[in-house]
């Protein structure tokens, strides 16, 4: 199977970040999107494909101090909860 994961915007509201930190963000959703997609499949409604305008996802908890590799990784996290294949 081959998974593209592409997030065209994220929108980190409330958030204070520094110069190039969202971007980091986003790579590192989009990576560890990837990643959690190759291994762990997609719930079967969804696997025919497709663009998605939004997904709903629980809600997480961030620390003052951000760390862009770590908060993507949690958003991919969640966003995987919502979308994954249900084990």
């Amino acid at each position: 199977m081959n998974i593209n994961v592409y997030i065209e915007r994220l929108i980190l509201d409330g958030i204070k970040m520094g110069p190039g930190q969202g971007a980091k963000v986003k790579a590192a959703v989009e990576a560890e999107l990837s990643r959690l997609l190759a291994e762990g499949g997609v719930e079967s409604g969804l696997q025919s494909g497709g663009a998605f305008p939004n997904v709903s996802a629980r809600p997480i908890q961030v620390s003052e101090e951000i760390h862009p590799s770590r908060l993507g990784r949690q958003i991919a996290r969640t966003v995987y909860g919502s979308i994954g294949e249900s084990k």
